[in-house]
C-alpha cells in the first residue's frame, strides 16, 4: 500500500522513529546496538563510538549525546548534587577488577597494601571510579584509609587533566594537583610519587623499568580471592539518557535496557562457539567456562536487583571519601521505570 505521496506505509512508519545518538566504547556488549543488529523499538540509533574519557567530558560540559556511556563514580556525584539533564539506566557497560591497576616504586619498601600508608599516590582524578573502588578495597580488605595516603591528580602520560567536576577533599585528606607540565608516569619514574592508580598501564611499566612494579604481582589470583570473599564485580560505567527524552517517551528507558540486555546476551553467546572462534584467542571457550565456574552463569549483571550489592558498596565509598554529602540508595541513581528490570 502506498500513500498519495508515493511512500510505502512501512516507510512512513520508519520516518516516525526517534533518531538518537549513542556514544559509547565499541565492545562486544555495545556493538550489536552500534551496528544495528539489535534494535530499540521506535528508535533509530545514530552510532557514535569513541573513547570514554572524551564521552564523559562532553556529556558533562556539552550535554552532547542522547544516550551515552558514563562514569559510575561521576554519575553518583551528579545524582547527589541533583543534576537532572540525564537519567541513568542500570546497564553496566564496564566492570573491572582493580587489583591490577596499582603500580608502585619497588624501592620504597612497598610489599603489601598496608605499606602504602604515608605514601604519595597518583591518580588522574580523585572522583574517578577506579579510585573509588581501589580506595574502598584498600579500606575494606586491608584497613588502609583514604586519609592514610597523600593524593596527587593529573594526566597519566600527557600533562593536564584535572577533575571532571569540582570537588572538595574530605577533611584530613591531602589532595593536590600535580604541576601543569608534569605527568603521573613521569613523577613515578622520578620518584616524586610512590604509586600510581591507573586504568591504563603506565608506559614505564610496559617498558620494563626495573623500579616500577605492581602492588599485586599475581593480580588475577588476588582478584579471584577478592571476588570469592565479597561476591563483588566492580561496576565502572553505566548508561545515561536525556531526561527530556524519557519524559516524552515513557517506555524508552525500559526499551533501552532490554536492547542492551539482548546485546550482552549476543556477546556472551559468541563465547561458546567452537567451530570458528568468534574472539581472537585460542582458548576463549575454556576461559569463559572457567569464569562461569567461578562467577556463575549470570556473571556480568545488568539491572538493579542483581547489582545492588556493588552499588551499595560504591555509595558507601563515595560518602566516606566526601564525594557525596548525604546517603543515597541505589534506587536514587536510576530512572524509576528501570528499578525492577532484570536481565534474565
Amino acid at each position: 500500500m502506498t500513500t498519495m505521496l508515493g511512500k510505502k506505509h512501512s516507510d512512513v512508519q520508519e520516518s516516525k522513529k526517534l533518531a538518537l545518538t549513542l556514544a559509547c566504547t565499541h565492545t562486544d556488549r555495545s556493538s550489536p546496538l552500534l551496528d544495528g543488529r539489535i534494535k530499540v523499538p521506535g528508535v533509530e540509533i545514530v552510532p557514535l563510538p569513541g573513547q570514554t574519557q572524551e564521552i564523559f567530558r562532553r556529556v558533562l560540559t556539552e550535554e552532547a549525546f542522547d544516550i551515552a556511556e558514563m562514569s559510575m563514580g561521576t554519575h553518583i556525584v551528579q545524582s547527589a548534587r541533583g543534576a537532572d539533564a540525564y537519567v541513568a539506566i542500570p546497564v553496566f557497560l564496564s566492570r573491572a577488577f582493580r587489583h591490577a591497576s596499582i603500580f608502585i616504586r619497588t624501592d620504597r619498601g612497598i610489599e603489601k597494601p598496608q605499606d602504602l600508608r604515608g605514601k604519595k599516590i597518583g591518580i588522574e582524578q580523585f572522583q574517578q571510579t577506579i579510585g573509588l573502588w581501589v580506595r574502598g578495597i584498600l579500606a575494606d580488605s586491608f584497613g588502609v584509609k583514604t586519609a592514610d595516603m597523600a593524593w596527587r591528580t593529573g594526566g597519566l602520560e600527557q600533562p593536564g587533566g584535572g577533575e571532571r567536576l569540582k570537588i572538595a577533599p574530605p577533611p584530613g585528606v591531602d589532595l593536590q594537583q600535580i604541576p601543569a607540565d608534569a605527568t603521573l608516569n613521569g613523577m613515578l619514574v622520578s620518584g616524586e610519587l610512590d604509586a600510581v592508580i591507573a586504568t591504563r598501564i603506565p608506559s614505564s611499566y610496559q617498558q620494563g623499568n626495573p623500579v616500577i612494579g605492581r602492588l599485586f604481582p599475581d593480580y588475577q589470583r588476588a582478584e579471584i580471592a577478592y571476588f570469592k570473599q565479597t561476591r563483588a564485580f566492580p561496576i565502572m560505567h553505566c548508561v545515561v539518557v536525556r531526561r527530556r527524552l524519557v519524559e516524552e517517551n515513557p517506555a524508552l528507558a525500559a526499551d533501552l535496557f532490554q536492547a542492551f540486555v539482548k546485546a550482552k546476551a549476543h556477546a556472551l553467546s559468541e563465547m561458546v562457539h567452537t567451530n570458528i572462534p568468534r574472539v581472537t584467542l585460542p582458548w576463549i571457550h575454556e576461559h569463559y567456562s572457567e569464569t562461569r565456574a567461578l562467577m556463575g552463569d549470570h556473571l556480568w549483571a545488568y539491572g538493579l536487583p542483581a547489582s545492588r550489592h556493588e552499588l551499595e558498596m560504591m555509595l558507601r565509598y563515595a560518602l566516606s571519601d566526601g564525594l557525596i554529602d548525604r546517603k543515597l540508595r541505589p534506587e536514587d541513581l536510576f530512572h524509576p521505570s528501570t528499578h525492577d528490570l532484570k536481565d534474565h
